[in-house]
């Protein structure tokens, strides 16, 4: 007649979860577009910067703002590296801590690849580009080439 109390637990949670489901589906929705050459049978293999640059020459559309998004790694391993190395001086200079300085290490370098492509991104105008449209056509013009190759 009613539903015990582990069904109305269960279909809470179920519920719940379905929900949580979907607000992480659409939060992580860029993965869509890279899932079919992430779960392919058979990997691509890897590739150099003379294939990069061989696409950037050849798509007039999408190969200057894949150019554009190489250069912002730049900035990004650049400021890492500024970040790091600052931040673990400074953490030595007052504690005298190897413990501490490999933690603000790490800490700075993170700190620092983020505000590196903070810059990056107003520096190149990167939000202007739609980088992603530009990493999955190399993506299918790589997989084209590889296939070519078998």
């Amino acid at each position: 007649m009613g539903e015990s109390s582990e069904d109305l637990q269960q279909s809470f949670l179920k519920r719940h979860w379905e929900g949580y489901k979907e607000f992480w589906a659409e939060r992580f929705s860029f993965l869509d577009n890279y899932s079919r050459f992430i779960k392919r049978d058979k990997p691509l293999p890897s590739w150099s910067s003379l294939d990069v640059q061989e696409f950037i020459a050849s798509d007039p559309v999408h190969g200057p703002t894949l150019q554009t998004a190489r250069e912002a790694v730049n900035f990004g391993l650049t400021g890492s590296v500024i970040g790091a190395v600052s931040t673990a001086g400074v953490t030595w200079k007052y504690s005298r801590s190897l413990h501490g300085a490999g933690l603000s290490f790490l800490a700075g370098g993170v700190f620092g690849w983020t505000f590196g492509h903070e810059i990056a991104n107003h520096w190149l105008q990167l939000y202007r580009l739609d980088t992603m449209a530009a990493q999955v056509k190399f993506m299918e013009w790589w997989e084209k080439k590889c296939e070519g190759r078998s």
